[in-house]
């Protein structure tokens, strides 16, 4: 009789919140209406976590909000890398809809001063919550843009999409802030320098012995102009490393640069300091805070009582420290007295990458039994993710559900809670998990889910809730190197388009309720319903691409190039250089 006691006395808590979201109490939703506190990691695996299966990393904290929440097993990110997942998150919506995507490879925002980021028409949560009277709040990572034509504009700072306070990075961490091996753009760009220098040098090596000898009839000046222009370059090529890091790798307290470039050693008590602040201030509530760790993203910034202590390396531990600030901002909770007043999420922005690795040491994540990893628009290494839910005494402690659902789900799931509407003039695509949560719902709203690699599907998941099956047809595929590999590995991420992918005709189909490591490519000699799944999910394409309207690609070419004039800049650029704030108490 104990045990039964302690398993339903979370009941009356979750009966009270279902009449309060009753359509004829709708009115009363303040009454039950909950701060909300959003936990995202950063390139984090859905294996690398002790609730998920892995059982050599220590990850208590994150176990513990399971045990104690909901845990979703089936929890699909909108884009396999961060930007566009980011955006996704913040607007319901497929970043395909808001153009938070690109068609020529650029994945991903490039630099803090290029003008692209998300648009000022889309609608966050963090704007419908604000205008509900929740106090709003992002620390960490933004990586969604800053500004459009001028250095102080801020149209895209996260002030102009909802949140009251931002402190954190407005770029993303990377291996170039530490001008690590592994470079998104430092050694890419020290190589082409280097080439152009050695075109303009021989250039100009030409046209000096052209002149000397009479064999070129050239005044001194274009010899002049060549050489300066190779001399230039060369410099070009030693600064650029010192330029991504002042450009890219700083912090901001709201408008205010605080720290250009970064004291690394410093960033994760600031970070942890900043969270308790926030919720000390807001503990009378409500708030939403959106904690965007930075971890576990290369160049994993480790403290170093921290280093060495996990049994996966580098990368372990900064799992586990990640893990430990999860312990700190609960135990903050517990202080302030508001953890049963607060429903707590915890999620990755997308999968862990594989190809984050130099010799035989791996620097990104494992991605559990499932194909694939960062960067890989259909594969489920990808895509799926951590998804947990915590809010005690209304959501049932220990609950695990298997059905699909999406990070766009946190749109009208917080919306709902605090008590605002759904946009109604634009399509969302995330479904309410209120329902679900509880266990009032049996099934997910989403019968289908769409897997895009910039603007290009790539793939399709069905629910067949009728048969209790769960579809995955593949369109397009990247071409692992080297074959037979699992990833892409001699670069950064897999490709979306071009030589390097392939288009199936017919496309690929597995079924991932018996086979969610998508091994088993079934065919129509092997699956009787082969046609009838192919023709219903092509029909379910077509009708979700009917919902699409053009809009301007935010992270094509011309939106995403560095521009002096929008480099946000501490001093007279190019002297960015401060540290405003003192150490962490």
């Amino acid at each position: 009789m104990l045990h039964l006691h302690h398993s339903w006395s979370w009941l009356p808590a979750m009966l009270a919140v279902l009449l309060s979201l009753a359509p004829s109490a709708s009115s009363d939703i303040s009454a039950s209406r909950p701060n909300i506190l959003l936990l995202m990691a950063d390139d984090l695996g859905i294996g690398d976590i002790g609730c998920y299966g892995n059982n050599t990393m220590r990850t208590p904290n994150i176990d513990r909000l399971a045990e104690d929440g909901v845990k979703l097993t089936q929890h699909i990110s909108a884009a396999s890398l961060c930007t566009p997942s980011r955006a996704a998150f913040l607007t319901g919506r497929y970043p395909v809809r808001s153009g938070m995507v690109s068609s020529i490879g650029y994945r991903v925002l490039q630099w803090t001063g290029a003008s692209g980021g998300l648009p000022t028409n889309e609608t966050t949560f963090a704007k419908i919550l604000k205008e509900k009277g929740y106090a709003t709040g992002l620390i960490g990572k933004w990586h969604l843009g800053l500004n459009c034509e001028s250095a102080s504009d801020h149209c895209h700072h996260p002030l102009h999409h909802g949140f009251d306070h931002f402190y954190g990075m407005p770029f993303s961490l990377m291996g170039d802030c530490a001008r690590w091996e592994l470079s998104e753009k430092r050694v890419n760009l020290e190589q082409k320098l280097n080439f152009l220098f050695q075109v303009l040098a021989l250039v100009a090596l030409t046209l000096v012995a052209g002149k000397l000898t009479h064999l070129i009839p050239v005044s001194w000046m274009p010899v002049i102009w060549s050489a300066l222009s190779a001399v230039l370059l060369l410099a070009s090529s030693y600064f650029v490393g010192a330029l991504i890091v002042h450009a890219d790798c700083f912090l901001m307290r709201n408008h205010t640069i605080t720290e250009q470039p970064m004291c690394f050693q410093r960033t994760t008590p600031l970070i942890l300091q900043e969270v308790a602040s926030f919720l000390k201030r807001n503990k009378h509530g409500p708030f939403l805070l959106f904690v965007s760790f930075l971890h576990v993203h290369i160049p994993l910034i480790t403290m170093e009582n921290f280093l060495g202590k996990s049994l996966h390396g580098l990368y372990g531990d900064n799992v586990e420290e990640m893990d430990w600030m999860v312990g700190r901002i609960l135990d903050t909770l517990d202080v302030e007295g508001l953890s049963n007043s607060t429903l707590i999420y915890f999620t990755s922005d997308h999968g862990g990458s594989l190809e984050n690795q130099l010799g035989n040491t791996q620097y990104g994540g494992w991605n559990g039994i499932y194909k694939g990893g960062k960067g890989m628009g259909g594969w489920e290494g990808g895509i799926r993710v951590p998804g947990i839910f915590r809010w005690p005494g209304v959501l049932p402690a220990g609950r695990v559900i298997g059905e699909p659902t999406s990070l766009m789900d946190v749109f009208p799931t917080v919306v709902r809670l605090a008590g605002g509407e759904v946009p109604q003039d634009r399509v969302i695509d995330g479904q309410d998990l209120l329902p679900l949560l509880l266990g009032t719902a049996q099934h997910s709203d989403h019968e289908f889910l769409m897997h895009y690699c910039e603007r290009f599907l790539h793939a399709a998941r069905w629910h067949q809730r009728d048969r209790g099956t769960m579809w995955k047809v593949h369109f397009v595929t990247p071409v692992f190197q080297p074959e037979g590999a699992g990833a892409c590995y001699g670069r950064k991420v897999c490709p979306c388009f071009g030589e390097k992918v392939v288009h199936h005709d017919p496309p690929l189909l597995f079924d991932l309720s018996r086979d969610p490591s998508e091994t088993h490519i079934l065919t129509p000699a092997s699956e009787p319903v082969f046609y009838q799944v192919m023709e219903r999910v092509q029909q379910a394409v077509w009708e979700h691409q009917r919902t699409l309207s053009p809009v301007p690609l935010q992270l094509d070419r011309l939106g995403n190039i560095w521009r002096p004039w929008l480099q946000p800049c501490c001093g007279p650029f190019p002297l960015c250089w401060c540290l405003r704030e003192d150490d962490p108490q």
